[in-house]
């Protein structure tokens, strides 16, 4: 893992990666908002109810990867803010390179 993402804990996985993710439902738009206590923090404009959160969270996440939804599976957390996601199909060195283009840095704490 590269230096930028120390602070973000990603599990390399035999068909892809893990990230713990933070998301905050009902935000003012969809975002990625950095790193967040060993996670990705990500605001999602859906409110938390019926899955609609966590499937924009799944929206989101394929779009700034770069990868189809279907490749974005939400593995733990379908009721919590705190969420783990797997990319299928991408290594955890692909998934920093890609995380590093939209601008993630590690926490100044």
């Amino acid at each position: 893992m590269t230096p930028e993402l120390a602070s973000v804990e990603i599990v390399r996985r035999k068909h892809g990666a893990r990230l713990r993710l933070r998301v905050k439902p009902g935000g003012r738009r969809d975002r990625l908002v950095g790193p967040y206590g060993g996670a990705l923090k990500l605001e999602v404009q859906a409110p938390p109810d019926r899955g609609k959160a966590n499937a924009a969270v799944i929206a989101l996440l394929a779009r700034l990867l770069d990868v189809p939804r279907s490749a974005v599976v939400l593995v733990g957390g379908t009721t919590s803010q705190d969420k783990i996601v797997e990319i299928q199909g991408i290594d955890a060195e692909a998934l920093c390179k890609r995380l590093l283009g939209r601008g993630v840095r590690a926490s100044s704490t």
